[in-house]
């Protein structure tokens, strides 16, 4: 699929980091974008530059959702891309100091991760079912979610990161068979070690020290190339089904 001006897309946690980068991206190439995220200030401030459209959206609650697919829909029509990237990544091992994991982190965690990220592909995915195709196979859309090299490599105290990222990329072949017939292609990023905002905050030290532990090349991804990894997959039409992991050949350790 040809990204152009004919085209919308909706980024979810487009307010910052792998977000921020891949709707930057896309209206670069002429895509018209929506910004979906908690964080207002951020997320008008990404829109302004862009020339989109921002939505205050929740991805926990359907009702938020719906009204920012809705506010999308309004201004640039129905979107032919969605780019899933809010999540969170608290930290909490399975049982510590004579307590088990709090249920509430584990809960919240796998309904922003997981549940949010089907949510919204779920919404997109009915629109995009009823569109006309633009591919000359037949495709009408793509949607591109955001799972983890933790889904594989989880570390301690990541039990609810790396589960929910599991799911996302558990969910992301038989979406792809569920959609095959819409024409709707389907993947997921694994990203590793990213200079995102969180990771950003932290010294200079002790970033040079995470770079240093991917094999090649020894640094951060940054979020640019995570965006280049999402422009290949909206315009190469054999990429479906898969999840790839963009993580310099990282496996984490344990800890």
């Amino acid at each position: 699929m040809k990204l152009d001006s004919t085209l919308s897309a909706i980024v979810t946690g487009g307010a910052s980091g792998l977000g921020a980068a891949t709707a930057r991206m896309l209206a670069a190439e002429g895509v018209k974008v929506t910004l979906f995220d908690r964080n207002a200030g951020q997320g008008e401030q990404v829109a302004a530059e862009i020339g989109g459209v921002f939505a205050d959206v929740d991805v926990t609650d359907q009702a938020s959702v719906e009204a920012g697919f809705e506010k999308a829909r309004a201004a640039h029509g129905q979107e032919r891309i969605l780019v899933n990237c809010a999540g969170i990544a608290p930290v909490a091992k399975t049982t510590s100091r004579g307590e088990p994991h709090p249920m509430d982190m584990f809960e919240k965690v796998i309904s922003v991760n997981l549940i949010g990220s089907f949510r919204c592909l779920s919404i997109a995915a009915t629109g995009m079912a009823a569109l006309e195709p633009v591919t000359a196979d037949g495709g009408r859309g793509v949607i591109v979610s955001t799972a983890s090299v933790a889904a594989f490599d989880g570390q301690i105290g990541q039990v609810a990161y790396a589960a929910s990222k599991a799911g996302v990329a558990g969910m992301t072949l038989p979406v792809a068979r569920d959609l095959s017939k819409s024409g709707i292609r389907v993947m997921t990023i694994a990203p590793g070690i990213f200079e995102t905002p969180m990771l950003l905050g932290l010294s200079q030290e002790v970033q040079d020290s995470l770079g240093q532990q991917v094999p090649f090349p020894s640094r951060l991804g940054k979020a640019t190339e995570y965006a280049k990894l999402v422009k290949s997959i909206c315009e190469n039409d054999m990429l479906n089904g898969e999840t790839i992991r963009l993580d310099g050949a990282i496996r984490m350790a344990p800890r």
